[in-house]
C-alpha cells in the first residue's frame, strides 16, 4: 500500500492577501515538493467537501453560521485580527475539513495505510465556538470524531508538533477519555494555553512545552520522555498529526529550532507505534509554517516517512 495525497485547488482561493502568514504559496510550496520524483507513488486524491454531519460533531450550527456569515461577496474580511476570510474560503474550508474525513474513510477501508492532507485553511486553533489564529474549522478534530463516531474506533488520538499549541484540539478532547491530545510546542507563544498541568480528565492531554531556542535535541526529549510513553499506554484504535512545520529555525513566527530530520524523525517513531497498536493507521493534516523553502523541505521529510511506513 501507498500514502494517499488529499488536496483541492480551492484551498488556494481562500485569500488571506499577498502579506499574510498564511498565504496560498505556503501550500503551492507543499505541492511543488510532493511534485518531485520520489514522490510518483502517491495516491493522489481531490478532497470533496465536508459533510455538515461531521463538522456538526465538532462545531455547533451557530458556529457554522458565524463562519459563513462573515465570508464576503468580494474582497477580504478579518473575523479576527489574525484570521482573514475571503469568497473562496468557504470552499476552501469546507475541503479541507472534507480532506481529512475523506482520509480517514479510505484507511478505515484499507485503501492505504496512511494519508497526508495537503490543506488550507488550518485547524488545530479552531474551538467549538470560535475561529481563530489563522483557523475556521478544526479539520483535524472533525476527522478524529469521524474515526470515533462513525467508524467505532474506541481510543483515538491525535499527536501535535506545530510550534503553537492547538488549543482547539485540546478544547474539543479534554473532557472525552477516549480523545487523547499531546502537543510539543513552544512556551510562552500563542494562543497561552498549553501548560504541562493541563491534563485532561483521564491524563488524556500531554502538554510538553519547550523554552525559546530549543533545539532537535530538547524536542526528541520531550516526544520520547512524555508523548510516546503517554501514547503507548493509550494504545490508539487510530492516529492522527497536527503536522505544523512552524517549529523549523527558519520559521518568521516563532522561536525553536528544528529541522527536516526533527519531523522525519518523529513522524518515524509515530508510525512505529501505529504500526503496533492501530494498523498503521495515520492521517496527517497540515497546520502552521510559514518559511516556504523550510516548510517545502518539512513536509517533503514528513511525507517521505509516512511512504516509509506505508510500503
Amino acid at each position: 500500500m501507498t500514502t494517499l495525497l488529499y488536496s483541492h485547488p480551492a484551498c488556494l482561493g481562500h485569500d488571506t492577501g499577498e502579506y499574510h502568514p498564511e498565504r496560498a504559496d505556503r501550500l503551492r510550496a507543499v505541492l511543488a515538493a510532493l511534485d518531485a520524483p520520489e514522490f510518483a507513488a502517491l495516491d493522489r486524491r481531490e478532497a470533496p467537501l465536508v459533510d455538515d454531519a461531521d463538522l456538526l460533531r465538532v462545531h455547533p450550527q451557530a458556529h457554522i453560521d458565524v463562519v459563513l456569515a462573515g465570508i464576503p461577496e468580494s474582497g477580504r474580511r478579518g473575523l479576527d485580527p489574525d484570521t482573514v476570510v475571503s469568497p473562496g474560503s468557504r470552499e476552501a474550508a469546507w475541503r479541507a475539513a472534507g480532506a481529512v474525513t475523506a482520509a480517514v474513510d479510505a484507511v478505515m477501508a484499507g485503501e492505504a495505510a496512511n494519508a497526508f492532507c495537503a490543506v488550507r485553511p488550518p485547524g488545530h486553533h479552531a474551538e467549538p465556538d470560535r475561529a481563530m489564529g489563522f483557523c475556521l474549522f478544526n479539520n483535524v478534530a472533525v476527522g478524529a470524531l469521524r474515526a470515533h463516531q462513525a467508524h467505532g474506533c474506541d481510543r483515538v488520538a491525535v499527536i501535535d508538533f506545530d510550534v503553537h499549541h492547538g488549543n482547539g484540539t485540546q478544547a474539543m478532547f479534554a473532557a472525552d477519555p477516549r480523545l487523547f491530545y499531546a502537543s510539543t510546542h513552544q512556551w510562552p507563544l500563542y494562543p497561552g494555553t498549553g501548560a504541562r498541568d493541563e491534563r485532561g480528565v483521564a491524563g488524556n492531554i500531554v502538554n510538553a512545552p519547550l523554552g525559546t531556542n530549543a533545539g532537535s535535541a530538547d524536542f526528541r526529549f520531550a516526544v520520547a520522555e512524555f508523548v510516546l510513553p503517554a501514547l503507548e499506554d493509550f494504545r490508539p484504535d487510530f492516529l492522527f498529526i497536527s503536522a505544523g512545520f512552524d517549529a523549523h529555525s527558519r520559521d518568521p513566527l516563532a522561536g525553536l529550532n528544528l529541522f527536516e530530520e526533527d519531523f522525519a524523525w518523529v513522524t518515524d517513531k509515530l508510525t512505529s507505534l501505529a504500526a503496533r497498536h492501530c494498523r498503521g493507521r495515520v492521517v496527517s493534516v497540515l497546520e502552521g509554517g510559514y518559511d516556504l523553502e523550510a516548510l517545502a523541505g518539512s513536509s517533503a521529510a514528513h511525507v517521505a516517512a509516512l511512504m516509509r511506513a506505508g510500503a
